[in-house]
């Protein structure tokens, strides 16, 4: 028989990823698709599709794609189809969802798109799994019909990693009569020995409460620090208090994700970055996510607690210059002792975010590989 698809896990979604540089761990990018006022979906995935072939030639680990909805800002509402495009345009580095938001969609739909990446590009896919919305609750309710909750999250990951196993156990009765395609249990209908390996599983989270069940389930687990950067280390030892030792790992493994911009001086990456601060601030406010052009915040006239809202938000950027976004990733690297860094350039322009990749690519003396 061929490895499991756990052996194959171990050799290919972590040992591959080697220091970039002057890296003190693997460098990653998470990609939303931005879209400023002014921009169309067309030029922000343009961008995405430019980011991508740029992070596989940089030596970047990962390209995940988040997934969101219903936000003028962000183009990335189809994690899938966006990285079967991205398949095409990239050789080496391993590409995934940033996440998949998991009760916005049965199991079996979730397995059969990466079962499909899998097999388009065998050993390169992640699929990272998320429980939040995505987009606002009204939004939320129109993807899901009102018939799934968050509190159905453990029972629907549970299906989905038998789905993308075909080892449901005895009983259940989608065993040997349900099954995803691409996937072992095509193999197994197929009478030939077992020609897939499912994408490595990871488990996102901004809480304690995915870190917990990630420690429990022997997971990968990322923490989005762009959204809870002061919760940190707080949810890292949570999944390694819990961490019970799996097929897939023998020892707890994490990525810390934040969102940053550089810049060629302080006073660009402030600018860029404040239009994505003022977009937080919309959306906290039950406006519509989009992020406005630099020129048209020029005059805008913040009340208290809108200013208290944005510098909020600007504290959890690292922003800056290259450097000063370097120091500021490996500060909190060290503080929290992740594996893995990854980055969301999150600014207002196309050139702008292709431009902090590159300022960040060149810090870390990241090397062209071809």
């Amino acid at each position: 028989m061929k490895n499991t698809t756990a052996d194959k896990n171990k050799k290919t979604a972590f040992s591959p990823l080697l220091k970039q540089g002057n890296a003190p761990v693997p460098l990653s990018i998470l990609d939303v698709s931005t879209t400023g006022k002014g921009y169309s979906a067309i030029e922000a995935i343009e961008t995405s599709i430019k980011l991508a072939k740029y992070a596989d030639q940089r030596g970047f680990g990962r390209y995940w794609v988040a997934e969101h909805h219903g936000m003028p800002a962000v183009s990335t509402s189809s994690p899938a189809i966006l990285l079967s495009r991205l398949i095409g345009e990239t050789q080496n580095i391993r590409l995934g969802s940033g996440g998949m938001m998991l009760p916005n969609f049965p199991p079996l739909v979730v397995a059969e798109q990466f079962g499909m990446l899998q097999a388009m590009a065998p050993g390169r896919i992640d699929l990272g799994i998320g429980r939040a919305p995505g987009t606002n609750g009204l939004t939320a309710s129109a993807l899901r019909r009102g018939h799934i909750g968050v509190e159905d999250f453990p029972e629907q990951l549970e299906e989905l990693l038998h789905f993308l196993e075909d080892d449901f156990p005895a009983g259940n009765k989608y065993k040997e009569k349900v099954f995803a395609v691409p996937g072992p249990g095509q193999d197994r209908e197929n009478g030939i020995e077992r020609s897939f390996d499912a994408p490595s599983v990871w488990l996102l989270g901004s809480s304690g409460y995915s870190a917990q069940l990630a420690g429990k389930l022997g997971l990968p687990f990322a923490f989005a620090a762009q959204l809870a950067p002061e919760n940190l280390s707080i949810a890292f030892d949570l999944y390694r208090k819990n961490f019970r030792p799996s097929e897939i790992l023998d020892q707890p493994y994490t990525i810390a994700s934040f969102s940053v911009f550089a810049a060629d001086s302080e006073e660009e990456a402030r600018i860029q970055t404040h239009s994505f601060s003022h977009s937080m601030l919309r959306m906290m406010k039950g406006e519509s996510y989009v992020i406005p052009s630099p020129e048209e915040l020029k005059n805008y006239n913040y009340s208290e607690y809108e200013s208290y809202v944005l510098d909020s938000w600007n504290q959890k950027m690292i922003q800056g210059t290259a450097d000063q976004v370097v120091a500021g990733l490996n500060e909190f690297q060290k503080i929290s002792g992740a594996d893995e860094l990854m980055i969301a350039n999150l600014g207002y322009s196309p050139e702008g975010i292709l431009h902090s990749a590159a300022l960040i690519a060149d810090a870390y003396n990241m090397p062209n590989i071809y």
